[in-house]
């Protein structure tokens, strides 16, 4: 498989992408940063890279042997920071054990100088200062896997944290003839792609926050890192409601009611669910407590600097379980 050369370039709508340099020459390559030790120590995905706009980018996928048939893809992108080994960390291999068992292709992308490209125009985000595409790379890697897994394109999925969950967003926004459903965790809608979203169509959303993140704020406002302003967003349920007015849902059901699994953890879960047009869905987990993390995840910094992990949702499970409900149509 590593010898293989893979080529391609993504079509959408009828048109192919007029790219600077279309994704091609997908290689084997051991150019994907780690940001520690452990986190190299646990790598389970096989890192590639691949040209693209005028930079060589790398990504890691983890594909479990012996699967047949088109199979599902799901992007996983990293925070801020953050690198794409690192996110396989972060999630305890939890989509690696998914694929495993269900048969699905995960790939952690990285951004460049640790960073995404997300829409909000952040001038401290290195991927924003430079003006990277990666919007147009984002939509690409799909078909230049295709070329080298068996990968259903009506099952293509995205998830991330922080930058990589407003990355999300702006895929569901921009990309949604190639994104089947998203899930962005820890992040909130921004403000200006919150103007600017007019989907293709009605894509299926599920967003996981915490109500006592220190970075992305629950009620909105300015996400801000230590004393450093970085954008601005709409609150967490400002960004849900957004997306009920883009999905044209029904209003949110009542919820359930509050669970409360693992109490030593000082958080809880109210999940919110409305059903919308053409079979999309709209999910809200409100972890209440939580901080700007993933749940059950790792703790990847103190509890001063990013809150708390909750430990009443495996983020993985309950993630792949709404995504894999949702398909291109």
């Amino acid at each position: 498989m590593h010898s293989r050369t893979v080529h391609g370039s993504w079509i959408a709508g009828g048109l192919a992408l007029c790219l600077q340099a279309h994704a091609a020459d997908l290689v084997a390559s051991h150019a994907c940063p780690s940001q520690n030790r452990t986190q190299e120590s646990r790598r389970e995905a096989l890192c590639f890279a691949i040209p693209f706009g005028g930079r060589t980018r790398t990504l890691s996928v983890y594909a479990p042997p012996r699967i047949s048939g088109p199979r599902p893809l799901i992007l996983v992108l990293h925070g801020g920071g953050g690198t794409g080994v690192g996110m396989e960390w972060l999630t305890k291999r939890g989509f690696n054990r998914i694929a495993d068992r269900d048969g699905a292709i995960v790939l952690y992308p990285d951004g460049i100088e640790k960073s995404w490209n997300d829409g909000r125009g952040d001038s401290h985000v290195a991927a924003s200062q430079l003006n990277v595409d990666d919007l147009a790379y984002l939509r690409a890697l799909p078909q230049a896997l295709a070329a080298h897994y068996a990968i259903d394109p009506a099952r293509i999925y995205a998830t991330g944290i922080s930058n990589g969950g407003l990355m999300s967003y702006r895929l569901a926004c921009d990309a949604a003839d190639v994104f089947a459903a998203v899930a962005p965790v820890a992040a909130d809608l921004s403000v200006a792609l919150g103007k600017d979203c007019h989907p293709a169509r009605e894509v299926s959303i599920a967003i996981v926050n915490g109500t006592e993140d220190p970075i992305m704020p629950w009620q909105g406002g300015t996400i801000k890192i230590l004393w450093s302003s970085r954008g601005q967003v709409l609150s967490g349920p400002a960004s849900a409601a957004r997306w009920l007015e883009l999905d044209h849902c029904e209003a949110f059901s009542e919820p359930d009611g509050v669970i409360d699994a693992a109490p030593d953890d000082g958080t809880s879960l109210v999940r919110h669910v409305a059903h919308c047009a053409r079979a999309s869905e709209v999910d809200l987990f409100e972890i209440r407590g939580g901080g700007h993390t993933w749940p059950g995840g790792e703790a990847y910094l103190g509890r001063l600097l990013v809150g708390r992990v909750s430990r009443e949702l495996d983020a993985n499970e309950a993630i792949w379980r709404f995504l894999a409900s949702h398909r291109l149509r």
